[in-house]
């Protein structure tokens, strides 16, 4: 049992194709004790979903960009667990004048409520968190790469290029402490929050295509996998990391035409 014993927080749960229920359910079945969080008009979402794990949860209400919802959220996992031995944070948001070849107009009002929420969120639930957390303790956050600039993803690319320079930061100031801090760069799935970004059905066809094992984009478990390991003792010395779960897409080259 890879997780067995270990008590996680898990945030992001809004349906069963969700990367986090993924994640949650394999964490369940391989002995962690779990902890959701939800909030707002998608709690009733988390609810349900919660309801299809081998063993239903309790949910905190959290909304990552509020400081007061962190601290509740650690007194109650304090008073439930008397610590915690990692989680996954798996929350971006974007306005949609953010998204889909805006870059150029997007107002900045726009740009800080989505890098609240999708990148500087991480450090606030860290250092929130800090406290239940000791020496073998895990952090992963959900990406996407945000090394390049995609055709449609504009600020949310920047937020991601965010997160991952967060990651690394984080690594560095918790590192002392034996906590580790990785990201995770899934492929595109089908997921509720890919639903809101305009062009993601063609960005989906041309992954499969180039992708040297393939991409399923229906399938999370590669990538919840892959949280799993990351959240386990297995992982122990591997921290700041940037892991690509894409089917090997990031490898490869441009490609090339006949002129």
């Amino acid at each position: 049992m890879l997780l067995e014993g270990k008590r996680l927080l898990i945030t992001g749960v809004l349906t069963q194709k969700s990367i986090a229920f993924a994640a949650a359910r394999l964490a369940q079945e391989q002995g962690a004790k779990v902890v959701l969080s939800g909030f707002g008009k998608g709690m009733a979402l988390t609810e349900m979903s919660a309801r299809r794990l081998p063993e239903p949860p309790e949910i905190l209400v959290l909304d990552v960009t509020k400081d007061d919802d962190i601290a509740r959220a650690a007194e109650q996992i304090g008073a439930m667990w008397g610590g915690l031995d990692g989680f996954l944070h798996a929350v971006a948001f974007a306005p949609q004048n953010a998204l889909g070849g805006e870059f150029l107009n997007t107002p900045w009002e726009s740009v800080e409520l989505a890098f609240k929420t999708s990148a500087f969120s991480l450090k606030s639930l860290a250092t929130g968190l800090m406290p239940l957390m000791e020496s073998g303790s895990s952090i992963v956050s959900l990406d996407f790469d945000g090394r390049v600039a995609w055709p449609i993803y504009d600020w949310m690319g920047v937020c991601k290029a965010g997160l991952e320079s967060i990651t690394r930061y984080l690594a560095r100031d918790l590192g002392p402490r034996g906590i580790r801090v990785n990201t995770v760069s899934a492929g595109p799935l089908a997921t509720t929050a890919a639903k809101g970004i305009p062009g993601f059905d063609q960005l989906v066809s041309a992954w499969g295509s180039r992708a040297p094992l393939g991409w399923a984009p229906d399938d999370p478990l590669p990538v919840a996998k892959t949280v799993g390991f990351l959240l386990s003792d297995w992982s122990a010395g591997i921290t700041g990391e940037l892991i690509h779960v894409d089917g090997g897409y990031h490898a490869m080259g441009a490609e090339m035409t006949a002129g």
